[in-house]
């Protein structure tokens, strides 16, 4: 590896290999994941097969075999990425409960800029990463995290009904038969499940209107066990509850904003950043959500609306429902909304530092088995970073960390 371990890390980099090894049932194909999770953790500026491959041999020669043995171990063989997902899971799960409770888990989801358009999912579709529609795939992510660290333990590649129902598309891709259709939602709620059988801590789910919007995952994610805080649009329509438990007219949460005078916005403070403390202004009232699903107003549970304004001059407002209980004081509710933003910097983390996005394969199991040995690095960067920084001395960044573990 280009920067390099102490003792201690390389002993329990090599432990960690060990324990993700026994999963993959071959000798051969842990002696791959071996590589190509240490060619992702080293440094260079790309994380594809070839480069690795380079970086691992140096002749030219056995250069070329190693190529074939990774994109063989990468985009063919056959291993299960939901086993391997879940041991890295429970390995940065014991490293942050270590320090401090995991409670909160994350969905969200990024862009992968693609330039043609045989990579499987691809399409012209909108992804925050760019902020606009453009060519790319979309994957979607469950993190979970503590009070100071964010780790993301699955990843769903998100497959347009253009590929989910084109025979000839999902045969060059090797989509499995079993994989059809599904919106992000239902591609993360699947994720949440999955997670919550495995006995993964958490107890609030956090997701930004995308997800929030979708008043059936609202739905499923309780009837999961969690409270959630989720991000919705300006037209979602509320009817505001009472003192006495009596409904308001419905409204959008939008027209809803418009009637609260500044002087019910409250300044709260949820974090001292790099540069500036982080703050706006919000107002809070119980309501209860009134769109068509077929549940009855009366059955609806009254959940909080939380308005934002970055400033007394801010003519527009941001929008969050949560099932978080009434004791929480609002800059409680506050932290744990704002929570979500990690996820962000997660993304260039995992981008910038270990190669998410360098996939330059065009299958569905090579997406997937890329994305899970980068899941897997980046746990074990997050343990040590929890091993070296615990929260008591603020931590530090992903960059810095990625020197210590690797």
């Amino acid at each position: 590896m280009a920067l390099e371990l102490d003792s201690g890390a390389t002993e329990r980099l090599g432990q960690y290999i060990e324990r993700l090894g026994r999963h993959l049932k071959d000798r051969r194909k842990r002696e791959s994941f071996a590589i190509y999770a240490t060619g992702i953790l080293a440094e260079g500026e790309r994380k594809s097969v070839e480069p690795i491959a380079a970086r691992a041999c140096g002749d030219p020669e056995r250069t070329r075999h190693m190529h074939d043995k990774l994109l063989h171990f990468v985009g063919l063989s056959q291993w299960s990425d939901e086993e391997l997902r879940l041991e890295a899971a429970r390995h940065v799960c014991e490293a942050m409960a270590e320090k401090e409770p995991v409670t909160t888990w994350v969905i969200d989801d990024t862009g992968f800029l693609k330039q043609g358009r045989h990579s499987v999912g691809v399409q012209r579709q909108y992804t925050g990463s760019a902020g606009k529609i453009t060519n790319c795939q979309v994957g979607v992510s469950l993190a979970i995290a503590t009070a100071t660290q964010h780790a993301p333990i699955d990843f769903e590649l998100y497959l347009p009904e253009s590929w989910a129902k084109d025979p000839e598309r999902r045969s060059q891709a090797r989509i499995p038969q079993e994989v059809t259709f599904q919106t992000k939602a239902e591609l993360a709620v699947g994720m949440i499940e999955r997670a919550r059988r495995a006995g993964i801590p958490g107890e609030i789910l956090l997701a930004d209107s995308g997800y929030g919007d979708n008043s059936g995952f609202r739905r499923s994610v309780r009837e999961l066990g969690f409270d959630y805080a989720v991000g919705i649009g300006s037209q979602t329509k509320v009817r505001r509850v009472g003192s006495s438990g009596r409904l308001g007219t419905a409204l959008s949460v939008h027209d809803l904003a418009r009637t609260i005078p500044h002087r019910r916005r409250r300044m709260v403070r949820w974090r001292e950043g790099t540069r500036a403390t982080l703050e706006g202004r919000f107002s809070f009232c119980r309501v209860k959500t009134a769109h068509a699903d077929g549940v009855a107003i009366e059955e609806r549970e009254p959940v909080w609306l939380v308005m934002e304004w970055r400033s007394d001059d801010d003519p527009t407002a941001k929008f969050y429902l949560t099932t978080l209980p009434r004791r929480m004081s609002h800059k409680q509710l506050v932290r744990i909304i704002k929570e979500r933003w990690r996820t962000e910097r997660m993304y260039e983390d995992l981008k910038g530092e270990l190669g998410l996005d360098h996939f330059e394969g065009r299958s569905f199991v090579g997406w997937h088995h890329h994305v899970s040995v980068v899941l897997c690095c980046y746990a074990f960067v997050v343990a040590e970073q929890m091993r070296a920084f615990p929260p008591s001395t603020g931590g530090q960044g992903f960059d810095d960390s990625l020197e210590d573990a690797a």
